[in-house]
């Protein structure tokens, strides 16, 4: 059974066990996020579509904060240990915003939007929007920053598609269970109960990192590690076998070591790097499409829905809609697109899909259009895009991944962010609608499709580069005296 089922993932035996876990890690991750995510949607439009856009600029410069923070945590702390800091950091905010939240409404308060809505309910209603902006992007950006230190390249173009499909499928539930609760309840204590619920998801997670990390170190397998032995820390396996700790012996876990450097060398890294601007310009092209479909998106929500309740429930029902379609995309698709059509072409899709959705919600501006449209582009970006984008970073070095990637993943995705939110308001204050912003599109969609093909082509050089620096070299043989 174990081999029927790596022939239809495209995953080879010994690799099963590793890919499964890291399947489930992101479950837990993307499970608990989508327990969040409408809440956060929700009290981000409650007051109104001036305070949406200026909350988007406010999350842009406290993610700048955030990822110079997060480069020195990750300068002077291993793998290991500042993964699950991560997300324990998750845990204890997710507790603070349901205890004053609970607090509040014992206190006889009311939701953000509410007639009831207390001064306290507002401030946590913005600050968790905030946070939850900054910190999803962070979380992903920490686990693919892992699974590209755990697999080589052309694992990565076999693998991530599987293991994105973990994800898929606790998002898919997360969003589900989120939306069946909002629509049989308008409790008061809804949202605090919802982020309690994350919080429980983000505490597997950490079990399931620290699992992962030690199953990894021990597997001859993982790129992980390979590297420990090309650096001359021993596995455990070679550990197991070596005459001086017996066979049978117990092996000693690897040294885990900080990664060292400065806490802004991530953003060094990214300006000094054409490789790592050109991954960086595609992030804000993307960012800025995404947020001109989601204030799309809210519009339409805003303009429908009269309580927090059913706005959680709308929310949850796009996201439910966008992770099914991603799930029958990963399961149907993506497996083996990337390793026929080449990380480039596959990056391409993304920009027509966009392109060809907002042609489509010019001329039929609806709820049912807007969720096809929303699902399928989100299905694209998850189940086709983002395992391609995230093999772009498996040829460069751990520093670069763990500080870099937050810098283009966090900052910028979120500057990309405010672009989107100013071209949104810059259209309304014109008059102009979708059709226009359609045709905008246009342009857009030929840059960045140009930006894919080329990206993938430079992610062949650098892996080429890279396995021959790695390649063992045959010394010559010395001459034999006559």
């Amino acid at each position: 059974m174990r081999d029927v089922v790596s022939r239809m993932l495209n995953i080879r035996r010994e690799e099963l066990p590793l890919a499964v876990l890291s399947a489930l890690l992101f479950f837990f991750v993307l499970c608990g996020y989508y327990f969040l995510r409408p809440v956060r949607d929700a009290m981000g439009v409650s007051r109104g579509m001036d305070a949406f856009r200026w909350l988007f600029v406010l999350t842009s410069l406290t993610s700048l904060v955030v990822v110079l923070a997060f480069g020195g945590v990750v300068a002077s702390t291993n793998r290991r240990r500042f993964i699950p800091i991560a997300y324990l950091f998750v845990i204890v905010c997710l507790f603070g915003f349901a205890g004053l939240l609970i607090w509040d409404a014992a206190s006889g308060g009311g939701l953000i939007g509410t007639d009831a809505q207390t001064t306290l309910s507002k401030v946590v209603g913005y600050t968790f929007f905030v946070w939850l902006s900054v910190i999803n992007l962070f979380i992903t950006a920490v686990f693919w920053a892992f699974m590209v230190d755990l697999f080589d390249v052309d694992q990565g173009k076999r693998m991530f598609a599987f293991i994105g499909i973990g994800g898929t499928v606790g998002a898919l539930l997360g969003a589900s269970i989120t939306t069946w609760i909002s629509g049989k309840t308008h409790s008061i204590y809804l949202p605090a109960g919802l982020m309690l619920t994350g919080a429980a998801l983000f505490g597997f997670a950490i079990v399931t990192v620290l699992i992962l990390d030690r199953m990894a170190l021990r597997s001859d397998v993982s790129h992980l590690a390979a590297r420990t032995a090309a650096t001359g820390t021993p596995t455990a396996e070679a550990e197991a076998a070596s005459p001086s700790t017996g066979r049978g012996a117990r092996p000693a876990p690897a040294p885990r070591t900080a990664i060292g450097g400065r806490f802004w060398d991530g953003a060094k890294a990214v300006a000094t790097s054409p490789y790592l601007l050109g991954i960086a310009l595609w992030i804000v092209f993307m960012a800025i499409s995404n947020t001109l479909i989601y204030f799309s998106q809210a519009h339409i929500v805003l303009a429908e829905t009269d309580t927090f309740s059913r706005r959680v429930q709308s929310f949850g029902g796009f996201d439910m809609a966008a992770q099914v379609a991603t799930l029958l995309t990963q399961m149907f698709i993506t497996t083996h697109l990337i390793k026929k059509l080449g990380v480039g072409w596959t990056l391409c899709i993304l920009p027509v899909v966009t392109m060809a959705g907002f042609a489509a919600l010019s001329v039929w501006t609806i709820y049912g259009v807007m969720a096809v449209f929303q699902a399928l582009q989100r299905a694209t970006r998850y189940a086709v895009s983002r395992p391609a984008r995230e093999t772009l970073y498996s040829v460069i070095t751990p520093a670069e991944k763990y500080k870099a990637k937050p810098i283009v993943d966090v900052f910028l995705y979120r500057g990309g962010d405010v672009t989107g939110a100013g071209i949104d308001a810059a259209f309304g204050a014109l008059g102009l609608g979708l059709g226009w912003i359609a045709a905008a599109t246009v342009p857009l969609a030929a840059v960045w499709s140009t930006l894919s093909l080329g990206l993938g082509r430079a992610q062949q050089r650098k892996d080429a580069e890279r396995a021959a620096a790695e390649a063992p070299t045959t010394p010559s043989p010395s001459p034999q005296p006559s």
